[in-house]
């Protein structure tokens, strides 16, 4: 069985990086006319990062889902594609492609140190306040005078050297490590019901602190760094996790109320956040200002068609920062609707495998642990196709394995590891059951 999985991973990676060379071959068609003389060499280092990857699961963690790594691989490899396609269309292009490509070495080096190093995932439950003042300070970060950067409006990237990271994408991971260990602690008592609040029966006011707090640290995101996206992936994921510890509805009532109560307040106080939501609701009275980069990015998504006017063949160039926050509207139009909507998939079909390690885990922290990490997965990916297709306003996240940005993908990547080495764990605990059997 287990050679079987990993044999089937080997099999879906090969497959995932022709699928990526294909598409690297299409762009130098349309952009030349002509295969790119490089393409057996892009294969061979695409094959040789994925099958080095795949020999550290085997070796680390035989026993891991076979179906994350090979998705992470596709995602990873069409979007660096288009990322070169749209830094080689630039005037001074040349440089995102070989930064997103050292960065794609550095995350997958990441992701095989965190196999190394977390040999039992449960070890980290130990850690949970460490955790927690850890990621507090990640977060505090970008405000320091020296070090931080306030970048395209938000101010959440700090600069050492000549390198800029988001010390947010590590805060997310370090926050679900300490919100996992938290509630483990804590579930029996927050499941009570002593304290009635009108029509809801919650837990001792005491206990609701974490809620509180985390409501709380979501709103000074927001108002201080501008990051609208991350205050709400922080506050979402906390609310879930809290949830599915104490399997009660009234906090997710509870969390619905305090959201809609601090995105009043913020909606009320702060212009950044009323020019976002006017630019959501229509954008077209500033289509040449606030509203260019999600008027061209819904030109670009409708020019797309069904089955898109191909890689190279479109002008998604022509929308700001498309590398970044819109390269899902890239994949639009030049993929079209079938493109589109394969890449949806692959998401889902993540979001579906992180949610079944969570099921099958042997442990609470476990099963938290990798809920509260596939929430963050799925939930970044609705924030940002939301905004692209105005189902929500739109934020600065990145869409995870796809779009540039080299903490995002590292710390991806780092996420990935985690949920293989949760899975890894539970089936080697069973495995003495059934042979027992």
């Amino acid at each position: 069985m287990i050679l079987l999985r990993r044999r089937t991973e080997l099999g879906l990676i090969v497959v995932g990086a022709l699928i990526t060379a294909g598409a690297y071959a299409l762009a130098g068609l349309g952009r030349d006319a002509e295969i790119p003389a490089n393409l057996v060499p892009f294969l061979g280092i695409v094959l040789g990062l994925l099958v080095t990857a795949h020999v550290a699961v085997r070796r680390l963690a035989p026993d891991a889902d076979g179906i994350l790594l090979p998705l992470a691989a596709l995602l990873n490899g069409i979007g660096y594609v288009f990322i070169v396609r749209l830094d080689e269309a630039q005037a001074d292009g040349g440089r995102l492609a070989g930064l997103q490509a050292m960065w794609t070495a550095v995350g997958i080096g990441a992701f095989i140190a965190t196999l190394l190093f977390v040999r039992r995932s449960r070890s980290l439950e130990r850690y949970r306040y460490t955790f927690a003042a850890l990621g507090l300070g990640l977060l505090l970060l970008p405000l320091l005078p020296v070090i931080g950067r306030t970048i395209n409006g938000s101010r959440i990237w700090i600069s050492i050297g000549p390198a800029n990271f988001q010390p947010g994408e590590a805060a997310k991971i370090v926050l679900a490590l300490f919100f996992a260990g938290y509630l483990v602690e804590r579930r029996e008592l927050l499941a009570l019901s002593t304290f009635r609040l009108g029509p809801l029966h919650l837990p001792d006011p005491k206990h609701l602190g974490p809620i509180l707090l985390a409501w709380g640290v979501s709103l000074g995101v927001m108002t201080l760094q501008k990051d609208l996206g991350s205050s709400l992936l922080f506050f979402v994921l906390f609310v879930v996790m809290l949830w599915i510890a104490t399997g009660r509805v009234t906090y997710l009532t509870l969390g619905g109320t305090l959201f809609l109560a601090g995105a009043t307040f913020a909606y009320t106080q702060f212009s950044h956040v009323q020019d976002r939501v006017a630019v959501w609701l229509d954008p077209w009275p500033v289509a040449d200002d606030e509203g260019y980069q999600i008027v061209e990015a819904s030109f670009a998504l409708a020019d797309g068609g069904i089955a898109g006017a191909g890689i190279a063949l479109g002008t998604p160039t022509r929308i700001p920062e498309v590398e970044t926050d819109f390269i899902f509207a890239a994949i639009g139009e030049e993929l079209g609707l079938i493109g589109a909507t394969a890449v949806l998939c692959a998401y889902l079909l993540m979001v579906g495998a992180g949610l079944r390690v969570a099921l099958r885990a042997e442990s609470a922290f476990d099963t938290l642990l990798a809920s509260g990490l596939t929430t963050l997965l799925g939930v970044q990916t609705f924030i940002i196709i939301g905004g692209i297709t105005r189902t929500l306003p739109l934020t600065g996240v990145t869409l995870p394995f796809v779009s540039y940005g080299g903490s995002s993908l590292v710390m991806n990547y780092v996420l990935l590891a985690l949920l293989l080495r949760i899975s890894d764990n539970s089936v080697a605990a069973r495995a003495p059951a059934r042979a027992g059997a």
